[in-house]
């Protein structure tokens, strides 16, 4: 495809945004005088960037990649995050992709350098570049191991996040099975860079990742809106033995819930249990994947219901808990009647099963409770183990 677009290609896909992409082909003959395969795909790329990338789905002036280059890059919110992280004079993203971590390290680093071995991906990235204004980065048609090897430089940090599909198509996530293989290439990495930020799938299990690594300083648990997105690595020459754990989790208000800890502290914490009082705390997923399932709640000075539950209670409101917190109305055995009895003629609720024998569709089939209303129930085990429903209002 030839771009800039033309005014009558610009307008078609301006006319036919928010359509769909499918009914669109179909009706392709209608408009003879326009790429319309071309153009249905930077309507269906723009679709789906319009939540992780709402400023560039909205600018005309940009062209997408296919719809898949979209999915696989990060969130500007994400990007952002990791943008506040580097500091130095020289940056490499070494897995450019669709340039949208490059485009906000450049706000943070003078001189940033994207690389991808995909041509027609760095002639977007280079076209969308000059759109934005930006002029600190340079691109590269290469692939990250023959840059490495290649380049004459040296960098404050490197930054990768290996491509995670097999030649299959399928998600894998195990550090030896991406592209590049960090595992192998890591020598010449910390020979490159001072610092290397590493994105992996929050799939990835963090202790064998730490295992694997072995030169891990510091790491990030990043989730937004409470969805886990990825984990960064801080390698260095300088490994920690306990590496620090920084959770965050990204709201859709602009804040952002934050809590740390380490293997040390997790493992030391002593929690306290109690039966539910009069507030409910629910950590973020960020907490919960980084391993702190002891040291937020004494942390925080809360009791938990379950050593297996995950889910804490206080007397007295904490407010500034990281996760969801909710007011309990009421603790009912798990009966359908005594669990209808508090909602309306509809009979909706938002339902959450932790430590509990049944799934969320197994207890809406046995109660005929559906999705949806005011009230949030929390299926789970007490102290003596008798199934429970902790019937709450969301604070």
């Amino acid at each position: 495809m030839n771009y800039p677009l033309a005014a009558a290609a610009r307008q078609y896909v301006a006319d036919h945004l928010h359509d769909d992409p499918a009914q669109l082909a179909l009706q392709a003959r209608r408009y003879p005088g326009l790429p319309v395969p071309d153009l249905v795909r930077q309507i269906q790329a723009r679709q789906k960037a319009r939540t992780k990338l709402p400023s560039w789905a909205d600018n005309p002036d940009l062209i997408f990649p296919p719809a898949l280059s979209v999915e696989q890059a990060s969130s500007a919110r994400s990007a952002a995050f990791k943008a506040s992280l580097v500091q130095g004079q020289r940056l490499v993203d070494l897995t450019g992709g669709f340039g949208v971590d490059a485009t906000h390290f450049a706000t943070q680093i003078p001189e940033v350098h994207y690389v991808e071995r995909d041509p027609a991906l760095v002639a977007v990235v280079q076209y969308n570049l000059a759109q934005l204004g930006i002029t600190n980065i340079t691109c590269h048609a290469d692939d990250a191991l023959s840059f490495l090897k290649s380049t004459p430089d040296t960098f404050d940090w490197i930054y990768l996040d290996p491509a995670r599909r097999s030649s299959a198509d399928k998600k894998i996530y195990r550090l030896q099975d991406c592209e590049p293989d960090v595992l192998r290439i890591l020598p010449l990495l910390l020979h490159k860079g001072r610092r290397v930020l590493l994105k992996t799938s929050p799939m990835l299990d963090i202790e064998q990742a730490l295992l694997e690594l072995k030169q891990v300083r510091r790491l990030w648990v990043v989730a937004v809106d409470n969805e886990c997105k990825e984990v960064l690595y801080e390698l260095g020459p300088e490994a920690a033995v306990d590496p620090e754990r920084y959770t965050v989790n990204l709201l859709r208000n602009g804040q952002q819930q934050e809590f740390r800890l380490n293997k040390a502290r997790e493992t030391r914490a002593i929690a306290r249990y109690a039966e539910a009082q009069g507030f409910l705390y629910e950590p973020n997923v960020a907490i919960l994947k980084a391993g702190g399932f002891k040291s937020v709640g004494t942390a925080f000075e809360l009791l938990k219901l379950h050593q297996h539950s995950h889910l804490y209670t206080s007397d007295t409101l904490r407010a500034d808990f990281p996760g969801r917190i909710f007011r309990i109305v009421a603790t009912e055995r798990y009966d359908r009647d005594a669990l209808r009895a508090h909602l309306g003629p509809e009979a909706r609720a938002h339902v959450t099963t932790r430590n509990f024998p049944d799934s969320v569709a197994d207890f809406r089939h046995r109660t005929g409770i559906r999705e949806g209303g005011n009230l949030y129930m929390f299926a789970t085990t007490d102290l003596q183990g008798r199934l429970a429903v902790l019937v709450c209002e969301k604070l």
